[in-house]
């Protein structure tokens, strides 16, 4: 109704206009009748409103349908009413409709084209890298070119790794797989994947957790967000010749993984913006390395499956940031 009201507001003053200027006309041409004046102005009102009445009521559900949000796609072209202006319309609607979801079609099978070569590419890229590792492995280890070349491969394989799990993205809830966690496993799994880079930068793990602490996630996805804030930790912590603390502790009504270096901290002008993708801010200046991914892709991950994360940080200092797993107690 408010919408048929504001469509004709402007039709009724221009209406009430041409009215007032015809009787203005005959009235300065001598014709003093006013009464008969008044019942031609209210005669042509009357038919007036009973146009607009019939209007409304023959555009009452399409002017229903143009006020009420649209739930769905295919709302916005069942308008169902037999006015021309409606019929048109709908037919527009309709023809967008059909381009707009042709063009849908067409980005999705894009975007899935995208997706199998990526998947495709990190495999294949998978083979050659495993034959490098081979390779190295079978040299001596005191050997600081094959130490080197080890580090290199076990950086390229984490980079396709972090590749294929964010092209799993889009189809997150087709490979997560909610079970009972064990966050110490998690942990040193981690752990235990970097090693060599733990190594090669001079800093030393140290993990405080209870076998007991158990949460419900995916251990893979959890592993995966796990190796990302580590190798964040490493990086900005690099030669300092410090401890990465990994600890999980029971909050109330949660249970706390954190991940606290020592590092170069974050810029207090930078922390709102940690995790915005390829965000790299001050230390990015220092770290050519940086992406700005890290985090970005860990917050993506962690909301999925219900989990939050947070940071802390002080410049020069180091950072600390935590995952929290809530459950119910009772």
């Amino acid at each position: 109704m408010k919408l048929f009201v504001r469509e004709h507001l402007a039709l009724t003053c221009w209406i009430m206009v041409m009215m007032l200027t015809v009787v203005a006309v005959f009235w300065y041409d001598g014709y003093d009748h006013w009464r008969t004046a008044l019942y031609a102005v209210s005669l042509g009102f009357f038919w007036y409103v009973g146009y607009l009445v019939y209007r409304y009521l023959s555009h009452r559900a399409f002017y229903a349908r143009m006020t009420r949000p649209v739930n769905s796609l295919d709302e916005l072209v069942a308008l169902r009413e037999s006015a021309p202006l409606s019929v048109a319309l709908e037919k527009l609607l309709d023809s967008q409709y059909g381009q707009y979801h042709a063009h849908l079609n067409r980005l999705e099978h894009k975007q899935q084209e995208y997706l199998t070569f990526m998947n495709q590419w990190v495999h294949q890229m998978k083979t050659p890298l495993s034959v490098i590792e081979l390779t190295v492995e079978e040299q001596d280890d005191d050997d600081a070119r094959f130490r080197s070349i080890q580090e290199e491969a076990d950086q390229m394989r984490r980079g396709l790794e972090t590749v294929l799990y964010v092209a799993r993205l889009d189809t997150f809830e087709q490979d997560f797989s909610v079970e009972p966690v064990v966050l110490r496993t998690v942990g040193e799994e981690a752990i235990h994947e970097l090693k060599r880079f733990f190594i090669r930068n001079h800093v030393y793990p140290e993990i405080r957790m209870d076998a007991s602490l158990v949460v419900q996630s995916d251990a893979k996805w959890l592993r995966f967000v796990l190796v990302q804030l580590l190798a964040n930790a490493i990086k900005y912590s690099a030669g300092s010749r410090k401890k990465v603390h990994l600890r999980a502790y029971a909050a109330d009504r949660s249970i706390v993984l954190e991940v606290q270096d020592y590092g170069i901290g974050i810029p207090k002008s930078d922390l709102n913006r940690v995790f915005r993708p390829f965000f790299t801010g001050e230390n990015g200046r220092h770290f050519k390395e940086s992406t700005g991914m890290g985090l970005y892709i860990a917050k993506e991950v962690l909301t999925r499956m219900n989990h939050q994360i947070e940071l802390e940080s002080v410049y020069h200092e180091g950072t600390t940031v935590r995952i929290i797993f809530f459950y119910d107690k009772g």
